[in-house]
Parts: structure tokens; C-alpha cells; sequence
């Protein structure tokens, strides 16, 4: 039998110790509480998120190993470049972060449902109003043919999840997000749990140790919000 920390409704910054998450499945570690903005803060602070189903209770993970992306190494590679040739792209930010949610929420092949359901979307689209959750657009002119958002925290960026309505389209929203991370100082890019598309783009695995004692000092470092509304819309060849 699981045996799983209730959380404190009326204590939205407590967590218990990511370290006290379950082996199997791998990274559990509390369930409950709300997803309130103050909650998702702390939790991101701490190396934890929230990942369930429509229907299911809220519950709270941090997985070990912990997958990431370096910003220094993340690039167009030659593939990408030879995908993009000829097209003509626009990189945007956050012009249109809940239609990038409800595209990454749209089923998929070969999968069931989505965890990115309504509570979700609500959560996340506060959390975008008071400038802490951001999305990257591609676009081919009016249409939205990629997009990847996440929660930034600090000069830490975790992502959340990405979509591709055209083939490069989330590559090239997740290279033009690193491009901009890496511009402003956060190394690192969370990916949170891997899978072979994630190894296959650049990830890789660290101990949750490691994870955890980085995001300690990259979410303590100020950074002004103020740059995501400045970084505006460039052509895809920017980013390559």
C-alpha cells in the first residue's frame, strides 16, 4: 500500500522533503492541496510539480533522475536547419500562451486523453497573468504551427510541455527558447521526467541531488519579468 503526505490546504508553501519521494512510481511524493499560484511557485522553488489526470486527485512529483536540458548546448542542429530552409517563420513570446496550453492539450497519436486538463489550464493561465508562466510561438503567418510554455522561477525555466502542428515546429519554439534562456543567464531548461524525444533533442539526466541543489541558487537569482514582454517577435532565422 502507498502511503502518500496529504497536503495542508491552509499551508500553500509546505512540502515535504523531495528527497522522502517514492522510488515507484518513480518521484510521487504528496498529493492534494490546490494549484494555486503561491502553491506552484513554491513547489517549482523545491523541484516539484504537479502532474495528474482530469478526475484524479492533485498529485506532486519529483523524480529522480531529474531530466534537463544545458541552455549552452541547446541549438539548431543541421537537420533543423535544412527542416526550416525556405520557410518563412516567426518566433513570438508569450502572444498567444493559451492557445499554446490548449494545443499541447489536443490529443495525440497513440495516446489517450491529456493530463493538461481544465484545473491545469486555469492554473497555469493565472500564473501566466502575474508574468511567472511564459510561452514561445512559432507561427506560419496566421497559423500557430509550434509552441512549447512553462514556469520560470528565478533564472530557472521548467517546461511544461511543447506541440508541433508543422514538422519542426516545437523544435524550433524549444531552440528559440533556449536562445533567449540562454541570453539571460538560466542554464538550465527542466524537462522534469525524460523519454527518448527528450534524450533524442539534447536532454539528459542528472541526480535529483544535483537538480535540487541547482534550483536552490537559479531560483533565488532575481530576474526581471519585464524581459519576456520586451523579447517581442523575431524571424525564425534568428534562432538557427
Amino acid at each position: 500500500m502507498i502511503r502518500l503526505p496529504l497536503l495542508d490546504p491552509a499551508s500553500p508553501e509546505r512540502f515535504p522533503d523531495p528527497r522522502h519521494a517514492l522510488a515507484e512510481p518513480n518521484g510521487l511524493l504528496a498529493f492534494g492541496g490546490d494549484l494555486s499560484p503561491r502553491r506552484l511557485l513554491a513547489a517549482y522553488e523545491r523541484g516539484i510539480f504537479p502532474w495528474f489526470n482530469p478526475g484524479e486527485p492533485i498529485l506532486w512529483w519529483s523524480p529522480d533522475p531529474r531530466c534537463v536540458f544545458d541552455t549552452s548546448t541547446l541549438k539548431a542542429n543541421r537537420s533543423l536547419r535544412r527542416a526550416l530552409a525556405g520557410k518563412d517563420w516567426r518566433v513570438s513570446v508569450d502572444e498567444a500562451f493559451g492557445r499554446v496550453m490548449h494545443a499541447c492539450a489536443a490529443p495525440r497519436q497513440g495516446q489517450q486523453g491529456t493530463w493538461i486538463g481544465p484545473a491545469i489550464v486555469e492554473a497555469y493561465a493565472s500564473l501566466h497573468a502575474q508574468g511567472h508562466a511564459h510561452s514561445v510561438e512559432v507561427w506560419e503567418g496566421d497559423l500557430l504551427v509550434g509552441g512549447i510554455y512553462g514556469v520560470g522561477v528565478g533564472r530557472l525555466f521548467c517546461g511544461e510541455s511543447m506541440f508541433s502542428a508543422r514538422s519542426g515546429g516545437s523544435k524550433l519554439a524549444l531552440v528559440a527558447l533556449a536562445a533567449l534562456l540562454r541570453e539571460w543567464g538560466f542554464p538550465l531548461l527542466d524537462a522534469q521526467v525524460s523519454n527518448p524525444h527528450l534524450l533524442g533533442l539534447g536532454a539528459h539526466e542528472i541526480p535529483r541531488e544535483d537538480f535540487l541543489a541547482q534550483a536552490r541558487r537559479l531560483t533565488a537569482q532575481p530576474f526581471d519579468p519585464a524581459h519576456w514582454r520586451q523579447a517581442g517577435s523575431r524571424a525564425a532565422c534568428g534562432f538557427l
